[in-house]
């Protein structure tokens, strides 16, 4: 029986500034109820009268602020989710939109209509999960067998759903043999350290090795350690008692007391500041925290996985960032390949994405996924996402063409048609398909780069002997 639809939440938007309004209002509506206000006094005006899940405020309005209006929403509408978007970053701000308004979020301008869209849908599972709990709860009292049952069977379902299997690849994709390894080492306590570019999956990959561990029932928690201020970040990790600075008005229990006996993800390390790793190390090293403001330390028992998209080896030995908590982080270190280095990953990382959606007939024409298939993608992952639901939401029929991406990839497939062989998808498997497509990018680099194999290695992320030896593989011809 197919499970029925749910309805869409409502969301209200509260901005002085009418156009900003306006441009969030049509950037919501095709998937929430969307209400707006240009006051604080008219967004309370509506809940008073509207059933609310999520509130999204400016911060800086006239005559109050969204913090304040925030905590008169709390005081009032308790399970409304709150999330505050403001162009300015005062820690203070946002410390007290935290401690005293229970923001959920506290989300920078100028935002990304996709970010902005995630976020909001992250914001409407949580109201959902808030009411599950509540709901959960008041069986617990009457059942408590059947609900054991029952977390352990979604339990289940979470460990599935972001297992290895999340990691979308071909049979001969690059990320196998990562996948392999970190499978292994899943259930020994060594710390662990993903590098790669941004979009390539690390916190996916993290994901993956925590569910797969001991440590699956217990808590997965994330922070994303870029562009923080270390008095925030402090707070946030370690967490603080109340009075311990300005806008601090009740006690936090920081993110490595709410990750205990499970796995605390620190994405973007290599952007914390020389100052703050002294402070983590000594965490790390402990196996305690102290909260800020806080005579004593709490014992805590956490796996750290950290990420980066920096050179941490180079940062070391420039010194900036500490070698010891480098070796502390890095018991084991995994690379994620860029998309450009796993090409044949991308027709099953389409293929899923159409799955996913609700037009899951749809399918990309021949030349469309060479395009896809040919791009360099420096945003990875991501930046195909886009591409996709772009091509989803402009496209019309089943067939959707080349001409429905950004000129950038169009381009990339231009330039194929200067390459030879020619693509020929007529019975040809993927494999064959693929090394195809392989076969006219390298062409095309080959021409670009009249012949110079050295620039065209470092244009496509390979080595000299790995480009000779695609060139051997493909028929292309040796080193010259």
């Amino acid at each position: 029986m197919n499970a029925r639809p749910r309805a869409p939440l409502t969301v209200l938007v509260v901005d002085d500034e009418l156009r900003s309004l306006e441009t969030l209002r049509r950037t919501l509506e095709e998937d929430f109820t969307v209400f707006t206000a240009p006051s604080a006094d008219e967004g309370e005006a509506i809940m008073g009268r509207e059933f609310v899940h999520i509130v999204v405020s400016d911060q800086r309005m006239p005559g109050t602020s969204g913090v304040e209006f925030l905590r008169r929403v709390r005081s009032q509408w308790p399970e409304t989710v709150r999330l505050i978007l403001s162009g300015y970053t005062e820690a203070e701000d946002i410390i007290s939109g935290i401690n005293d308004a229970g923001i959920w979020q506290y989300l920078l301008k100028p935002w990304h209509p996709d970010q902005l869209l995630l976020t909001l849908k992250s914001a409407g599972e949580l109201w959902r999960l808030q009411q599950e709990n509540q709901r959960l709860s008041l069986e617990l009292r009457d059942s408590p067998e059947q609900l054991v049952q029952r977390v352990a069977s979604r339990r289940g379902k979470v460990c599935a759903r972001s297992g290895f299997d999340r990691l979308t690849r071909a049979a001969d994709s690059p990320l196998n043999g990562i996948c392999a390894l970190a499978q292994k080492i899943a259930g020994h306590e060594l710390s662990v350290l993903v590098t790669g570019e941004s979009g390539t999956g690390k916190e996916l990959l993290a994901r993956a090795i925590h569910y797969t561990s001991e440590r699956a029932d217990r808590p997965f928690v994330v922070e994303n350690c870029g562009a923080m201020p270390d008095t925030l970040l402090e707070a946030e990790l370690f967490g603080h008692k109340r009075g311990a600075f300005t806008g601090a008005h009740e006690d936090r229990i920081g993110l490595f007391q709410q990750a205990d006996g499970g796995t605390l993800f620190l994405d973007e390390i290599g952007d914390t500041s020389p100052a703050f790793q002294v402070k983590l190390l000594r965490a790390l090293q402990e196996g305690e925290v102290r909260p800020v403001g806080s005579p004593r330390s709490v014992p805590v028992d956490v796996r750290i996985i950290a990420a980066t998209n920096r050179n941490l080896e180079a940062d070391v030995a420039s010194g900036r960032f500490r070698q010891d908590l480098y070796y502390r982080i890095a018991g084991i270190t995994f690379h994620m390949p860029a998309l450009r280095e796993r090409p044949q990953d991308i027709p099953l990382i389409v293929a899923d994405m159409f799955k996913k959606s609700a037009l899951a007939g749809r399918r990309f024409t021949a030349e469309a996924m060479k395009c896809l298939v040919a791009h360099r993608w420096p945003g990875n992952v991501r930046e195909l996402q886009n591409e996709v639901l772009r091509a989803l939401a402009l496209g019309d029929g089943d067939e959707l063409g080349a001409g429905l991406f950004s000129s950038g990839v169009r381009q990339s497939g231009t330039l194929l048609n200067t390459a030879s062989p020619a693509f020929d998808p007529e019975g040809a498997t993927l494999k064959e398909l693929l090394d195809q497509v392989e076969a006219q990018v390298i062409n095309a680099a080959l021409l670009r780069h009249n012949g110079n194999k050295t620039r065209v290695a470092e244009e496509l992320g390979l080595t000299r002997v790995g480009l000779r030896m695609k060139l051997a593989r493909l028929g292309l011809g040796g080193e010259s």
